[in-house]
């Protein structure tokens, strides 16, 4: 886990990769429940690169604010990259002037977890603007610790990933 200011460092440096570059960003979260989308924002100054994130807990809210397939929810379940992907290409397809999008969703426990899916398993996807289209990418990792501890791994990692996915275009 992060310091305080290494994470808020790790924040204000994919601020600024946005800033740079004119792009915006927006979150479409599970797991993490705002979490994320509250860390951008407690940087003075995030209105400028940072649109909107979406809290999608159930199944429902992913179908309906997402667009995530029924049939992709079914398949393979709500903590998957297929899931995650889906997430993230939504959030980008539903706010126009975005330009880059992740996506959290897993198992943050007590509780949870299923055969092949156990407690800390945290799905992340990410999504841009390519052309005429959106290009998605998924990474999976499971946390220890507790509920909180693995909600704000998850943060941080998806930080991480978020920052070099972004230094790659």
């Amino acid at each position: 886990m992060y310091t305080d200011q290494q994470f808020d460092k790790l924040v204000e440096s994919v601020g600024e990769q946005c800033l740079r570059r004119g792009w915006m960003l927006v979150c479409a979260e599970s797991c993490t429940g705002g979490l994320l989308s509250a860390s951008l924002t407690d940087i003075p100054g995030s209105s400028g690169w940072f649109e909107r994130g979406y809290v999608t807990y159930s199944n429902e809210a992913k179908v309906e604010l997402l667009q995530v397939g029924a049939d992709t929810l079914e398949r393979f379940g709500a903590v998957s990259e297929e899931t995650a992907m889906e997430m993230a290409a939504g959030a980008l397809a539903n706010t126009e002037n975005a330009h880059f999008a992740v996506s959290t969703t897993g198992i943050a426990g007590p509780g949870g977890a299923t055969s092949g899916k156990p407690v800390g398993m945290v799905c992340f996807g990410f999504a841009h603007r390519a052309g005429d289209g959106i290009s998605t990418q998924a990474v999976t990792h499971i946390f220890d610790g507790n509920r909180a501890q693995i909600r704000q791994s998850a943060v941080e990692f998806a930080l991480q990933k978020l920052q070099r996915f972004m230094s790659q275009r």
